[in-house]
């Protein structure tokens, strides 16, 4: 079910208040109910699937702590080997087999290769694999690497992987985090029911008012770029780069939300990444827990930054080309990670960014980094890479360029305009606003009430579940 829709308020209703009403002894089994219920209803037989990937790791986590040496390595590579097979399967086997005949076409060899619809009709991505996989894989390794005692109760595990706030997309939590969490004791609190709806309701502000109503222009014009100008391609690509924003930081909101009200805490995924000045500190506030992933299990076993240099900027580049294939089975994936890649190994050659912060004005920083994501989101949303480097190129040819025709009035297009301004001035002035006690539940239903008002209403999904 998508958070933006009447079935999953229902259900957030009823799972908070069982999850108060029952025991402590039973709130555990109430919570992996209901988040094996959330699942079930996108797909219900990928509920199986989830279920192998769960007692796999369980068992896993208990031989790395029971064995020794080999033995204990060989257990964690078994465990790793599982959910990346498992992810590569189902994400990359129709990418890989494409890729393969390409090469081998080339030699004259006609590999003949088969697709997942063909091989397995009806077979689709189960929804959020490559988030509950990886943090699948941390438990492993963190028990692997004495950080994490294994967990010995098969429920309280399964809803380390299943709890469903976070479930489909993020963030992707530790077990150090939430695992000990899971056994507390957690008494309702005011506090944490008022910061939990807010934290809802302006991730749904964000995700139905702005993300949803921005992609009303959006869709439209990355549908048919090849006949759209300069200026209409530039409307869209800065509407895309907050529209990817609102959507996925406000899945990341309701998220944290729907956790709070019952007492437990995530860890953030966003914080303002579009005030960073620089593309290396876009990095830390953008999807924090991917970035943070990638660093501790892919970057620093890598060598970090102590190996020299040329190494580092290897690691560097590696951990952003992983980055931008775990996003999708496709090269324009791969291309836009290896442009945040390039582009951070520039900002270390010579201390690129030190030198501008020197000479530029905070703002104009924070504006060329802006600009800089925008164009790369250009190869996110593209369809292809073709297609994204015929925008590219659009936007660079000064005779291409026009007023935009726009798919919406203007009336709506000024409303856009404010949806934007408002959110950059929230972000900055009030980051962290939640009202007090005495005004909360007025301020609460007025929120709502805008979200009903002006909300684009559909079956749009997360743009994040994809993955």
């Amino acid at each position: 079910m998508l958070f933006n829709s009447l079935h999953f308020i229902v259900f957030f209703l009823f799972a908070t208040t069982t999850y108060y009403t029952l025991p402590g002894r039973w709130r555990w089994f109430s919570l992996l109910t209901a988040s094996a219920y959330f699942y079930a209803s996108f797909i219900p037989a990928y509920l199986l699937l989830l279920g192998m990937i769960i007692v796999f790791d369980y068992l896993a986590g208990i031989g790395i702590e029971k064995l020794s040496g080999n033995l204990r390595r060989l257990m964690l590579a078994s465990s790793l080997l599982f959910n990346v097979g498992f992810l590569s399967f189902f994400k990359y086997f129709d990418f890989l087999n494409a890729n393969i005949s390409g090469l081998l076409s080339i030699a004259g060899i006609d590999y003949g290769a088969a697709t997942m619809a063909g091989l397995y009709p009806g077979l689709a991505l189960p929804i959020g694999l490559s988030f509950h996989t990886f943090q699948s894989m941390s438990y492993t390794i963190e028990v692997y690497r004495g950080h994490q005692r294994a967990e010995r109760h098969f429920g309280i595990y399964a809803l380390y992987v299943l709890f469903y706030p976070q479930l489909v997309a993020g963030p992707i939590e530790r077990p150090q985090n939430v695992l000990w969490q899971f056994r507390q004791q957690m008494d309702f609190d005011w506090d944490n029911l008022r910061t939990g709806l807010w934290w809802m309701v302006w991730g749904m502000f964000k995700k139905v008012v702005i993300a949803d109503r921005l992609a009303l222009v959006t869709d439209p014009i990355f549908a048919n770029p090849e006949i759209q100008n300069a200026g209409s391609l530039a409307v869209a690509a800065i509407f895309y780069s907050i529209q990817i924003y609102c959507d996925f930081s406000g899945y990341s909101d309701i998220a944290l939300g729907a956790a709070r009200t019952m007492g437990f805490r995530l860890m953030v995924n966003f914080r303002s990444p579009y005030f960073a000045r620089s593309i290396a500190e876009f990095w830390q506030r953008w999807h924090i827990s991917l970035s943070t992933w990638f660093r501790d299990y892919v970057y620093i076993p890598m060598g970090g930054n102590q190996r020299g240099r040329f190494r580092t900027y290897t690691n560097l580049l590696v951990v952003f080309l992983l980055s931008g294939l775990w996003h999708g089975a496709d090269w324009k994936f791969v291309i836009w990670g290896a442009i945040h890649g390039c582009l951070l190994i520039l900002s270390r050659i010579g201390n690129v960014d030190k030198d501008y912060s020197q000479k530029l004005p905070g703002w104009l920083q924070t504006a060329l980094t802006f600009a800089v994501v925008t164009v790369t989101w250009i190869f996110f949303r593209a369809r292809n890479v073709g297609e994204a480097f015929m925008i590219v190129c659009r936007l660079a040819k000064p005779s291409s360029w026009d007023l935009p025709n726009l798919p919406i009035s203007d009336g709506e297009t000024g409303f856009c305009m404010l949806l934007i301004v408002f959110l950059f001035l929230k972000e900055h002035l009030l980051p962290d606003y939640i009202p007090a006690r005495r005004s909360f539940w007025p301020s609460l239903g007025v929120a709502t009430l805008l979200c009903y008002l002006w909300g684009v209403f559909g079956s749009n999904q997360f743009i994040y579940f994809q993955f």
